[in-house]
């Protein structure tokens, strides 16, 4: 009887020692992870949250002023127009990439021969640098010896300034970020539609359903899932836009390219206002967190995670 009991007792330890090794991999595998997450993420998060309530030059000693940079933001004109700015980037580019990037990967999902050659051909922009992708860009919107404006001079149309009129200069760079980046949009939608059950499709076909009626019945709730994560994180990254805009407009004509991050970046970089940079940061956070939450209580009703 006590050797039973022994025997229990050592199976025991031999189960919670496995499990506390299994724990303890586990942890070792996560640790370049986790660390890389508190250096890079957590840290600066909650280090603006602190800077952010300071007068701090970078090179003068800081000086603590309470909650006096957020009283001026909310002032500066400058900021609120880089606020409108970005609310309107986000508006323009973020329906317009998620179009076309379900387009191209119901486009890219048909059977059809050489159909790898395009995949590659649309994803091509996405692993180009941004900084390429900018000026390549850059040279087309040219007034002068621009590509762009020599086609419409075909026309008889006269030059446009993509770049330098404000009426376009946002739209023109909203443009450019959708073909650079609806190629990874559209692989993660291409995975979604290639994982649908071809049963269904032969049930359709047998009920005798329109392609439409195929998409708006099937394709589409199924690939949900992978539209949530499109859309959720299309817009937390149209929020933070900054590498067209510095490359391409420094935030001109005028202010009508200047957003918050380019803004944020002026004002820690060129300014020297690193507590008030850190503020615009701290509001930036709680504006994409709040629409990031509003987001996810309205998108999550139309998901369905099971077929």
């Amino acid at each position: 009887m006590k050797s039973a009991t022994t025997d229990i007792s050592q199976k025991k330890t031999k189960g919670m020692s496995l499990k506390r090794k299994e724990a303890l991999t586990g942890y070792l595998f996560i640790a370049p992870a986790l660390i890389s997450l508190c250096v890079f993420v957590i840290y600066p998060v909650v280090a603006s949250f602190i800077i952010s309530g300071f007068d701090w030059g970078i090179l003068s000693a800081p000086k603590f002023i309470g909650l006096e940079n957020y009283k001026t933001l909310f002032k500066d004109p400058v900021f609120l127009e880089s606020l409108k700015n970005t609310t309107k980037w986000v508006i323009i580019y973020v329906p317009a990439s998620i179009t076309v990037s379900l387009i191209v990967a119901l486009a890219m999902d048909m059977p059809l021969r050489g159909i790898g050659f395009f995949r590659v051909m649309f994803y091509l922009p996405v692993i180009t640098p941004m900084v390429v992708c900018a000026l390549l860009f850059v040279w087309i919107y040219n007034t002068e010896f621009g590509v762009l404006n020599y086609v419409l001079s075909l026309f008889k149309i006269p030059p446009v300034g993509w770049l330098s009129d404000k009426r376009f200069s946002l739209i023109s760079i909203a443009l450019m970020s959708i073909w650079k980046h609806s190629g990874y949009n559209m692989l993660i939608l291409l995975s979604a539609l290639q994982g649908i059950p071809e049963t269904l499709y032969e049930a359709a076909a047998i009920d005798g359903i329109t392609p439409w009626r195929k998409f708006i019945n099937i394709k589409l709730p199924l690939i949900m899932p992978s539209m949530y994560f499109v859309i959720l994180t299309s817009v937390i990254d149209a929020f933070q836009v900054f590498t067209e805009v510095f490359i391409m407009t420094k935030g001109g004509p005028g202010y009508s390219t200047h957003t918050v991050s380019y803004y944020l970046f002026a004002n820690a970089f060129e300014y020297g206002k690193m507590g008030y940079a850190c503020a615009m940061a701290v509001v930036m956070f709680i504006i994409i967190l709040t629409v990031t939450l509003i987001q996810d209580r309205i998108l999550n009703k139309n998901v369905q995670y099971d077929i």
